[in-house]
């Protein structure tokens, strides 16, 4: 990967809501770990509303890691979240990842595929041949629902939305600004909008193993995600 003066090759973008116990370890290890692979990057970490020490735990990161930029939205909301740091990350090359995940093995099989100039975006799916789920059981049957139905109402051609991603900033960044969901399935509008854009899609298989519980309850998230659904068939079926 190439840069320019001012400007680093990758950017890493993670939505953070209230991870004051992991963000310290998290971010310090992954720093580490890319320091093996003398990549230009920025590691974006996209806050939002959290109500612990998130905040501060990040400025102090901040103070020590010049590759660090921290970004704020005042509602814990994970859509906004990333968006926000999409919207204002400056790599060629954009990673969308998780805290609990820093998954640097996705990120050197998905960049090694954006080397080929017919492939714009690279999912990371939890529900491929390949991939190796170990999440609750619960949680792995609500991705299971939710693909299934994007798939049924949104001809969605893919297996897997949530997560890990990797595209072109140049390519993807008219679709971000073009989504309408916040929320959880701003990351499913932003796949399927990218797959009925026309760019090259490409699906690797992930292994996910989350260190430790979701910061939000499955159960109390499931209304809010079939009204966004809901929203997202009208958004995408009925304007476009």
């Amino acid at each position: 990967m190439t840069e320019s003066a001012d400007k680093p090759s990758i950017s890493i973008v993670i939505p953070v809501y209230n991870e004051e116990a992991i963000l310290r370890a998290a971010v310090v290890d992954l720093v580490d770990r890319l320091a093996d692979f003398g990549w230009s990057y920025e590691l974006v970490l996209a806050e939002n509303g959290s109500t612990d020490e998130t905040v501060r735990v990040a400025s102090d990161l901040r103070e020590r890691l010049p590759q660090l930029v921290c970004r704020h939205t005042s509602e814990p909301d994970y859509g906004k979240a990333l968006r926000d740091g999409i919207l204002h990350a400056s790599g060629a090359i954009i990673i969308c990842d998780e805290i609990d995940l820093c998954d640097t093995d996705f990120y050197e099989r998905a960049l090694a595929l954006l080397q080929d100039p017919t492939v714009d975006f690279v999912v990371g799916s939890k529900v491929m041949e390949g991939a190796r789920d170990q999440r609750p059981l619960f949680r792995r049957l609500g991705t299971k629902v939710i693909n299934g139905l994007l798939r049924w109402t949104l001809g969605f051609g893919g297996t897997d939305t949530h997560g890990l991603k990797a595209f072109r900033n140049d390519k993807v960044q008219p679709i971000v600004r073009a989504c309408v969901i916040d929320g959880d399935l701003f990351a499913s509008e932003l796949v399927i909008r990218a797959e009925r854009a026309g760019l090259g899609m490409r699906e690797i298989p992930v292994r996910v193993l989350e260190k430790r519980p979701p910061s939000i309850r499955l159960v109390r998230r499931i209304p809010r995600v079939l009204g966004s659904l809901a929203k997202l068939f009208i958004a995408i079926r009925s304007k476009g």
